[in-house]
């Protein structure tokens, strides 16, 4: 007799609680800006060689089609232990290149263990992500906003460690990234595993959801001010240890959902409903399931569930099943539906999805890469504060982008990429802002920046999952991330690294002064944000059916899979 599972909710939150840490973690190519300036003068590098460094960090990060295919076959915790072993190597080899431990490593060394090193990011983040919004499907754009602004403000969370725990030395940081990144996710694998998701939209989940997302408000709101008092101010080193204390208090505060349900499982789980979870399979075969259903399926049903829930269903049974009138042949799927990569890929949806994305991202972190050398150039020194501003707006913009397209999406069936096209609108001016170097401007500019960059992760992750399904979810996902270092290569290195070692040549030396530097590399990119804008206006008019079919009743409606 088959097991029964019971009702519960306990275990997805668990896990949720647990990705928000994994995610802290998987936010650690945020730190390149903390670190490049010791590559540069330690090692002796120019600018050229540092943006390629740079590039480097970014395409470990987003190359993850190998864990997108991991998370199909492997439990989330086999996924993890590939990205700690990834992280302790990768970080263990630049920590002892700064430290100056081993000298003289060869360039092409510290290159390939930084992408080894940001790689661990893809496995950390897919599997988390995967894992989190196929507990949680009735919630993705939530899921994919709260998760992914996580990420965005690890980098503010690297920042306060930086600079009030290890004194702002690059050789403490690459050691702790090396040591305390892999003894975290060791802590954190086991709770985070595939559950049983609840079939029905509730308010209780809701409130839940709006609960994370204030605690994460805090959050941010607390270290960007305590960043800015430990940069004005000198601080003791008791206070900073406070600071320290109360940032990890906030981290945990996920934790306090689970916490609730266990102290009241009666008011949670009446009000939550049946939400079950793996974790609470009975294993009394004696035990009845109180929601069975008076009348069984019958056997043409029964046929017709085996073979749509395995793909691995013989073509004989196939034949007879259309014999017998209990299924009909095989069609391709339609947008809404489970996509595999091969029929995914082939979908102009698809591309322009990821054309919009590659758009957006990738003039976005040809910023972030350059941002310690954009201040420098205009006359900031300590780009401290800026890099937490870019990042507490970069979590802004992820928490904002899923919260504010799962509200719209849900109220009036508007497609969440008007708020790409919407964004990179803004990001034109934002790029011709900093073009212009006005004095006063660069903060407002990186800050607007970093909400618009957000935005464009908490939006692609929901709709690739809306238009193409969760089945091979990990794999698309980690298509769409391709964009990212794509886009480095092409902006970033290309073009911002080029720009910047011309004009320091035309002022006699290896560093560059002026609003000269990096001019024309933003017109350039204001000018990719506007074609970025018109390939969003078309992917959004085209896939609008789609959205009214989806959340014509409200809240997301689950389309019936087909056998591909």
């Amino acid at each position: 007799m088959p097991q029964v599972v019971k009702a519960g909710s306990r275990p997805p939150w668990v896990g949720l609680a647990a990705a928000v840490w994994v995610q802290f973690a998987a936010g650690s190519a945020y730190n390149f800006p903390l670190y490049s300036s010791a590559l540069k003068s330690v090692l002796g590098y120019n600018q050229q060689q540092v943006t390629i460094l740079g590039v480097a960090n970014d395409i470990g990060e987003n190359v993850g089609i190998l864990p997108g295919i991991a998370c199909n076959k492997f439990p989330p915790w086999m996924v993890l232990s590939v990205g700690t072993l990834a992280c302790f190597l990768g970080y263990g080899v630049l920590s002892l290149a700064v430290s100056q431990t081993v000298e003289n490593m060869p360039y092409w060394v510290l290159w390939l263990a930084l992408c080894i090193a940001t790689n661990s990011n893809a496995w950390f983040g897919t599997a988390v992500l995967v894992t989190n919004m196929r507990n949680f499907p009735l919630s993705r754009g939530t899921v994919a906003g709260l998760l992914k602004g996580y990420v965005g403000l690890s980098a503010a969370v690297y920042t306060e460690i930086f600079s009030m725990v290890l004194n702002k030395s690059a050789s403490k940081l690459l050691l702790f990234l090396t040591i305390g990144l892999p003894i975290l996710c060791f802590a954190m694998m086991y709770f985070i595993r595939p559950c049983i998701p609840s079939s029905v939209d509730n308010s209780y989940e809701h409130g839940q959801f709006l609960f994370t997302q204030g605690a994460s408000v805090v959050l941010g709101i607390f270290l960007l001010t305590t960043t800015i008092l430990d940069d004005t101010f000198t601080l003791s080193q008791a206070i900073r240890y406070l600071f320290i204390g109360i940032m990890v208090i906030f981290m945990i505060s996920p934790l306090a959902i689970p916490v609730k349900m266990t102290l009241f499982p009666a008011t949670s789980q009446n009000l939550a409903g049946p939400i079950s979870s793996s974790d609470q399979l009975a294993s009394d075969e004696g035990e009845t399931n109180p929601t069975e259903p008076l009348l069984s399926p019958s056997s043409s049903a029964s046929n017709l569930t085996s073979l749509q829930d395995g793909e691995d269903s013989s073509d004989v049974d196939l034949l007879l099943a259309i014999g017998e009138g209990a299924v009909k042949k095989k069609r391709r799927p339609k947008r809404g539906e489970d996509f595999n990569f091969r029929q995914a890929i082939i979908k102009a949806d698809f591309w322009l999805l990821w054309l919009v994305y590659f758009v957006g991202v990738g003039t976005g972190v040809t910023v972030l890469n350059n941002l310690a050398q954009i201040g420098i150039a205009q006359g900031v020194d300590d780009t401290t504060i800026l890099l937490s501003l870019f990042s507490f707006t970069n979590f802004l913009g992820r928490l904002s982008g899923g919260a504010v397209s799962e509200h719209f999406v849900r109220s009036r069936t508007i497609p969440r990429t008007v708020w790409m096209t919407v964004t990179q609108v803004i990001m034109i001016g934002v790029f011709l802002l900093y073009a212009s170097a006005l004095d006063g401007t660069l903060y407002a500019a990186t800050a607007l920046l970093g909400i618009c960059y957000g935005v464009q992760f908490a939006i692609m992750i929901p709709t690739a999952s809306e238009l193409f399904g969760l089945k091979h979810f990990g794999v698309i996902y980690n298509f769409m991330l391709l964009g990212n270092p794509i886009g480095a290569i092409f902006f970033s290195a290309w073009l911002a690294g080029d720009v910047y070692d011309e004009e320091a040549s035309k002022q006699g030396g290896t560093s560059c002064v002026g609003a000269a530097c990096f001019r024309l590399t933003f017109l350039v990119l204001a000018g990719m944000c506007g074609l970025g804008t018109l390939l969003g206006i078309i992917l959004t008019l085209r896939i609008r059916p789609v959205y009214q079919m989806l959340y014509s009743g409200g809240s997301f409606r689950i389309p019936t899979s087909t056998n591909h």
